[in-house]
């Protein structure tokens, strides 16, 4: 009998030390949250400064190839270099550093399927296309007009024009090239920019609130994309496919909506390069180009209204606020703060401006 009471208040001296434990734990986590924020913001900073130093390092070992390339002409070898260095220093470097450094692959171990799954509502998640991509280039068509009012005041091209310049892809004769680039396009870089911004991104901010991660990864995908015209278009195309990613919990919609968002503009690519295959003089090719365009625009008008539509529709949606005890206005602060991020805005300054740092290296 007196073994039994004394085993049992073992017993319970066990649970009080494992309780007592478990909230010496949550107290813990509780008070840590804004040192757990920074540590991400800054590896996300790093990450960044990774990705633009790879840019720089594939522009520079694509140069060195390119005076080979002079000297002894183009070849398939060449230029199957020049894509194998696109693909290994613009995406496989960065993701991989940013993997490492926020352990993605151990914690994705056995759960890809669940990050690529379909959701629920599968076809209301595609149909969400049209305001997805009249949002985007609805913005990308605002940005392109302010720069030719400011230019027009200006008298002439200003500097303002040359920043906000489109950088789109130039159409091709060759028609491997330009296949190339397509697949570049709607293949390459949907899977690989998902995964990173939307996948290991997204998932690290997650934990401190989903709307910071949302906006975080939305304005790292604009600057990814080195151009100040194509800043403001891809940072609220980078916001709806986040907003997505929350609603789906998935990779597998937005990776499809961001490869059909580029296929639209591979197919202007393509049709321009058969375009200058003939020379030009083919009347029945640019009948289609210009009827291809003036689908695009009309696309952009009907997404526009669809998404306006969709707006009071977004705003009863509630996006989960996992971290209350800090503001979005200061998280947001906290994030630019981080000294990894102000010199990955270095960075970005620099590629967003046609390389102004690096040329005065390099003089």
């Amino acid at each position: 009998m007196e073994d039994n009471e004394q085993n049992q208040n073992e017993q319970n001296q066990n649970e009080q030390n494992q309780n007592e434990q478990n909230q010496s734990e949550q107290n813990q986590s509780e008070q840590n949250p804004l040192d757990a924020y920074k540590a991400v913001c800054a590896r996300l900073g790093l990450t960044m400064c990774v990705y633009y130093i790879s840019r720089i390092l594939s522009g520079l070992v694509s140069g060195i190839i390119g005076g080979f390339e002079g000297m002894s002409g183009t070849s398939p070898a060449i230029y199957a270099l020049h894509v194998a260095i696109t693909v290994i220093f613009n995406y496989i470097i960065p993701i991989l550093f940013a993997a490492m450094v926020f352990q993605s692959f151990k914690n994705y171990r056995g759960k890809f399927r669940i990050l690529y799954k379909k959701p629920r509502r599968l076809a209301r998640a595609f149909g969400s296309f049209p305001a997805i991509y009249g949002l985007g280039y609805g913005i990308a068509l605002i940005t392109l007009l302010i720069s030719l009012l400011v230019s027009r005041a200006s008298g002439g091209q200003s500097i303002v024009q040359e920043l906000f310049k489109p950088t789109t892809l130039e159409p091709s004769t060759d028609i491997i090239n330009m296949l190339t680039m397509i697949v570049l396009m709607v293949v390459i870089a949907p899977v690989f920019e998902e995964f990173m911004i939307r996948g290991i991104v997204f998932d690290a901010l997650k934990p401190f609130g989903c709307g910071m991660a949302i906006i975080i990864s939305s304005i790292l995908f604009g600057l990814m994309h080195g151009s100040l015209y194509m800043l403001f278009y891809t940072t609220a195309l980078g916001f709806a496919l986040a907003y997505i990613r929350y609603a789906t919990d998935s990779l597998f919609v937005v990776t499809i909506l961001h490869a059909i968002v580029n296929a639209v503009s591979a197919g202007v690519l393509f049709m321009s390069s058969l375009a200058e295959i003939a020379g030009g003089e083919d009347k029945l090719i640019n009948t289609v180009l210009n009827i291809y365009v003036m689908a695009m625009l009309i696309l952009i008008v009907v997404g526009v209204i669809a998404f306006i539509k969709r707006i009071p529709v977004i705003r009863k949606y509630k996006i989960e606020n996992a971290w209350t005890q800090i503001g979005p206005g200061t998280k947001t602060a906290l994030f630019f703060l981080s000294v990894p991020v102000i010199i990955m805005l270095v960075f970005a300054f620099n590629e967003h401006s046609k390389n102004w740092l690096l040329s005065l290296f390099l003089r």
